[in-house]
């Protein structure tokens, strides 16, 4: 099984820990984002990763060739001059990938411990996970009367869904990949228009995108207590 790993974004929002290397080799708990992905990936059968890198493309590819052997799947990295969305990097893998390949794909700033044997759809040319929303503010509960009755800190709104940024994908796929833009925009929608798109809904895992300064601070403190091993 593929996996691929979409790293060319600039992470403005996580200066200056950006400011000399790309998103998915800040450390989280002394492992770079990307050492913890693939720790995972492993545990579901990727066998080898393809890694969509852009800004500080350079720095990643040094920090794989050093621990390519620690790592223990191989590593090719694509890299791109100028910005091509996700839909646009992930096109130029086809010539990678067989005809009726099914492959994993997944954002460079994640880390889940979700159950990826969970993207399973046999009619559908992706899948979606997804994950419950978690409020960025405390919630107030009030009765009917307008008393206060509790203050909730940040709580997941299960109700609500968002994407993970975690897909599982057949090489199907390639035929409805722009050369330039996001899969997000513009592969999505068409898919969910003639009924090939999935969304598979996890409750009760550990999904964190590493976005801002906030996010990797709290991130530092629960992954230990999520990755034990």
């Amino acid at each position: 099984m593929k996996a691929v790993i979409l790293a060319g974004g600039f992470g403005k929002r996580l200066r200056p820990l950006t400011d000399e290397r790309p998103k998915p080799l800040i450390e989280i708990a002394g492992k770079p984002i990307l050492e913890w992905q693939i720790r995972w990936l492993k545990k579901f059968g990727v066998t080898s990763v393809f890694i969509l890198a852009g800004y500080k493309k350079e720095v990643l590819i040094d920090w794989v060739s050093k621990n390519q052997e620690k790592l223990g799947v191989p590593i090719a990295i694509l890299t791109e001059d100028q910005p091509l969305g996700t839909g646009g990097a992930i096109k130029r893998l086809q010539g990678f990938i067989s005809p009726n390949e099914k492959f994993f794909v997944l954002n460079g700033d994640i880390l889940t411990n979700l159950d990826l044997s969970k993207l399973e759809d046999q009619k559908s040319i992706a899948i979606i996970s997804l994950v419950p929303l978690r409020s960025p503010f405390g919630i107030v509960k009030v009765d009917n009367e307008g008393n206060i009755t509790q203050f909730v800190e940040k709580p997941v709104l299960k109700d609500y869904w968002i994407n993970a940024g975690i897909y599982r994908m057949n090489s199907e796929v390639f035929e409805y990949l722009p050369e330039k833009g996001d899969i997000e925009k513009e592969t999505f929608p068409l898919l969910a228009q003639k009924g090939l798109l999935k969304g598979i809904t996890f409750n009760d895992v550990y999904w964190r995108s590493i976005d801002t300064l906030k996010d990797y601070e709290e991130a530092n403190v629960e992954i230990s207590e999520v990755f034990k091993d």
